[in-house]
């Protein structure tokens, strides 16, 4: 008997849900979203978010813009700050994510303070987020670090098994796979513990299935898993 011919697999576009009613809240994100809520309320209407590689920072600042859409709350990575664009970026609330990233560059660093100051003066909400807690982003321009320390902070912490399992749900849902009801109950036994490792089990699960012409099954959660456990 021959084997069955191995489809192709596409890069198809993944488009994740991002509003409030796909946020699953757990523990360790509960703060986070108790701060979003009160984001008017902290000093400077401010807020800082932390957290690794798809604690769901992102899905966060989109929930945020939802909520201040009455500001005109608009997404931005720090990355595309410059100053010229400042003026038009400080008519709305702003969410800029990943601020580390611009961490030494005097161009973009002059801008966000620039952002801060003038969303400060007009009373506008600001978001920001990073991968650790905002003192450890290095920052060089001394007064913009004092004003993003000055920040409210919540943490992502990492997940327990029922935010583990909810993500893995997300992540299915977002590929419009449909998994075998026990497939994520094994995956989040036998898996490294992390949002990073449980994005990337999803993509490669998507893969072979696609390729393989199968469904998302326990079998086959197993063998990308590389797992040797024994059935429980």
């Amino acid at each position: 008997m021959t084997d069955l011919p191995r489809q192709l697999s596409f890069d198809l576009p993944v488009r994740p849900a991002l509003g409030r009613d796909d946020f699953f809240v757990a523990p360790s994100n509960a703060l986070a979203i108790d701060l979003i809520d009160r984001t008017l309320d902290l000093p400077g209407r401010k807020l800082a978010i932390s957290g690794l590689p798809g604690a769901g920072k992102t899905h966060l600042a989109h929930v945020w813009a939802t909520e201040y859409a009455e500001y005109g709350a608009r997404i931005l990575p720090a990355a595309a700050l410059d100053e010229d664009i400042v003026p038009d970026l400080a008519q709305t609330a702003m969410a800029i994510e990943d601020v580390p990233a611009i961490a030494g560059d005097p161009v973009r660093e002059r801008a966000l303070f620039h952002l801060h100051n003038m969303l400060a003066e007009r009373g506008l909400p600001l978001l920001l987020t990073g991968r650790a807690a905002p003192q450890t982003w290095g920052l060089h321009l001394p007064d913009l670090k004092s004003r993003i320390a000055a920040a409210a902070h919540a943490a992502l912490e990492a997940p327990d098994d029922a935010l583990l399992a909810a993500v893995m749900m997300k992540l299915f849902a977002d590929r419009q796979l449909s998994p075998k009801p026990d497939v994520i109950p094994y995956a989040v036994r036998h898996m490294e513990r992390s949002f990073a490792a449980a994005t990337d089990l999803v993509d490669r699960l998507d893969r072979a299935a696609l390729e393989a012409g199968r469904d998302v099954t326990r079998a086959l959660t197993t063998e990308v898993l590389g797992s040797r456990a024994s059935p429980h």
